[in-house]
């Protein structure tokens, strides 16, 4: 007997089995950059590069605005954030600046 009593988990996200310990590990999450190529996190406040018009909305988004407290979503290159009229706002990291 070796006493190597180590018991592989199955994944059902990924459909792979994995060692006792990468089992609750989190996956790695790519780097989201903004048109400047800075790293953002989440609860960072970004500023508009471009005048922007919303979707749906007879709005548009000057440039300068700040957006405050963003969220990363799935997708490295869209940003999930709140505007004061704008809710459930998703923007494209080409047209924002991390400040």
């Amino acid at each position: 007997m070796t006493g190597d009593d180590e018991t592989y988990v199955y994944d059902e996200a990924t459909g792979e089995w994995l060692p006792p310990g990468a089992a609750g590990a989190a996956p790695a999450r790519a780097e989201v950059r903004d048109a400047a190529g800075n790293i953002l996190a989440d609860g960072d406040s970004v500023t508009l590069i471009k005048d922007l018009k919303v979707k749906g909305t007879s709005q548009t988004l000057k440039q300068g605005t700040v957006i405050r407290t963003i969220r990363l979503t799935d997708d490295p290159e869209e940003i999930d954030c709140r505007h004061d009229t704008i809710k459930g706002l998703v923007l494209r990291t080409e047209f924002v600046r991390k400040r």
